[in-house]
């Protein structure tokens, strides 16, 4: 399908197109072999993703020492 950029620099997606994408709003945008393709995205509350984290390390014990010593470990100069 035909779409063409503003003077704006902006793409309107064709109606065929938007359809298949209605309960999406953002798309990651990359050039792979001068082509622009286009990735849904789902946005999620940060909140969501840090409860999500702090299940996960809960779950494999993961202590705040656990933590801190590897921070340490991470900051050693090689």
């Amino acid at each position: 399908m035909l779409t063409k950029k503003t003077s704006k620099n902006q793409l309107t997606l064709p109606k065929e197109i938007v359809k298949e994408f209605a309960d999406i709003s953002y798309f990651d945008a990359v050039v792979a072999d001068r082509e622009i393709v286009l990735t849904p995205v789902k946005i999620k509350p940060v909140d969501a993703d840090l409860a999500t984290v702090r299940t996960k390390t809960e779950r494999l014990g993961i202590t705040p020492a656990d933590v801190a010593e590897a921070v340490k470990w991470a900051r050693k100069r090689k």
